[in-house]
């Protein structure tokens, strides 16, 4: 998907005066908005979907169910979307459709798995990248599960061709090393198989907290799912039904604003989050560990900047907050390692070699292990970022910019993908810490970036 907000090719950003203070509101999660998008369109009767996300993720979402033959209507200034399928349909109206999905792995990874539940053909496509990101483990899945779908070129990636009949239902045996949305994509619609499913995971299971987090929405929409120690799942047959579902904000997208604060000794407090469905809340645990303050109450939660120390982590179960991470790192006393991620070198870009290449163009030392990063904090100086056409490049690395002059963000219009309004926000947020002082260049160039609030529908 393109946008048609204008951006410009460049944003250079502007180091802060003076340790920030402020109270964020971030939008919502863009994972729990795809996987309620899908619940619903599975969903007996019409879900309200409140506090939605608007994206390019969300929005190649929408324009897949729609191509599917789903009620949606997206009410974006009140962020609610209302899905419904058409009384008396399928459980897949449509017979057949060509969907692209631009390169949101949500939605190629949930609808490969949803459109099993149909009767037709249905293929699916993205980007150059999203034909290089592998789904042969859901393929094999599936397969198990009497479905006749592979890659057509076959290598295991994209385009996917599903030649659906239903899906039988039985035993499968899947891995769950690359990417825990295979397991979320085939646990949603196993309810409705033909029999119960069971599965058991063999070997590791990456990024666990968005397991837990799809079951629990799957229980929310009236579904049973059994499971021992996230290696062994029984899905029996049920319906969903749920008339109105609230989406939390985005924890992904907090994150940066945490980092802001740990990074420049502020304090900045994201509201709505605590109890939540997202591992990625935890982030915050992290940069406790590193030395910042974090405060916790019902109204959301705060970060109070100190002198941050490196650490060893294991991030796996975190996998998003690698790159925020990454930053704060190059600001702390000593280095700091982070293991255990491998599996993201397979999301929008090479996310390990790309840090590692543009954080040491900004002065830090960097060590790529086939896991994870070393990041060793040097004497920092500005540079030009590329971003790989990947969203969490440009937000995490704008941090840096945040305490070094000379920071240049490439391509920023990429942040479209899951938080379009992030520049505008974090603009916001610098602002609230300038009062009284006129910083001309850093006003034109957030307003440049935010200019034009609409999103187009998907190019392929």
């Amino acid at each position: 998907m393109t946008s048609t907000r204008t951006y410009p090719r460049q944003l250079e950003i502007q180091p802060l005066a003076r340790e920030p203070r402020a109270v964020v509101n971030v939008p919502g999660s863009k994972s729990i908005t795809n996987r309620a998008m899908v619940l619903a369109a599975l969903s007996e009767g019409g879900t309200n979907l409140i506090g939605a996300l608007r994206s390019e993720d969300t929005e190649v979402m929408i324009g897949a169910l729609k191509q599917l033959g789903f009620d949606v209507d997206a009410k974006w200034s009140k962020n609610i979307v209302h899905i419904c399928r058409p009384v008396s349909a399928a459980v897949i109206p449509s017979p057949s459709a060509d969907l692209f999905v631009a390169n949101s792995g949500t939605s190629m990874r949930f609808l490969t798995a949803m459109v099993a539940l149909g009767k037709g053909e249905y293929r699916l496509d993205g980007v150059a990248r999203m034909r290089q990101r592998p789904i042969g483990d859901l393929i094999a899945a599936l397969r198990q599960l009497k479905v006749d779908v592979h890659s057509e070129n076959g290598d295991g990636c994209p385009p996917i061709l599903v030649r659906a009949a239903g899906i039988a239902g039985g035993d499968v045996v899947m891995k769950g090393d690359t990417s825990s949305q295979f397991l979320s994509g085939l646990l949603m619609v196993a309810p409705l198989a033909q029999a119960p499913i069971t599965i058991t995971i063999e070997g590791p299971l990456v990024s666990k907290p968005y397991v837990a987090m799809t079951m629990e929405m799957m229980r929310h929409f009236g579904a049973s799912v059994d499971c021992s120690s996230l290696t062994w799942f029984q899905i029996g047959n049920s319906s969903y039904r749920c008339s109105e579902y609230a989406i939390e904000p985005d924890a992904s997208a907090a994150s940066y604003f945490f980092a802001a604060a740990a990074i420049c000794g502020g304090r900045i407090t994201v509201e709505g989050l605590q109890r939540s469905l997202q591992g990625d809340v935890r982030f915050v645990d992290v940069l406790e560990q590193m030395g910042a303050q974090v405060l916790r109450n019902d109204a959301g939660i705060t970060v109070q900047g100190r002198s941050l120390k490196g650490i060893e982590v294991d991030m796996n179960d975190i996998s998003d907050c690698v790159m925020t991470l990454a930053a704060a790192a190059c600001f702390a006393d000593g280095p700091t390692t982070i293991r255990n991620v491998a599996h993201i070198r397979y999301k929008e870009t090479d996310r390990l070699a790309a840090l590692a290449k543009e954080l040491r163009k900004v002065g830090a030392g960097v060590d790529e292990l086939p896991d994870g990063l070393r990041i060793r904090p040097g004497k920092l100086h500005g540079a030009t970022i590329d971003t790989y056409n990947d969203h969490r490049m440009a937000m995490s690395l704008a941090l840096v910019g945040l305490k070094v002059p000379g920071i240049v963000i490439n391509d920023p219009g990429c942040v479209v993908k899951t938080y379009p309004g992030f520049f505008r926000r974090l603009g916001r947020t610098l602002s609230a810490v300038k009062t009284g002082e006129r910083q001309a260049i850093l006003r034109l160039l957030f307003r440049r970036c935010c200019r034009g609030a609409t999103i187009a529908t998907p190019r392929r």
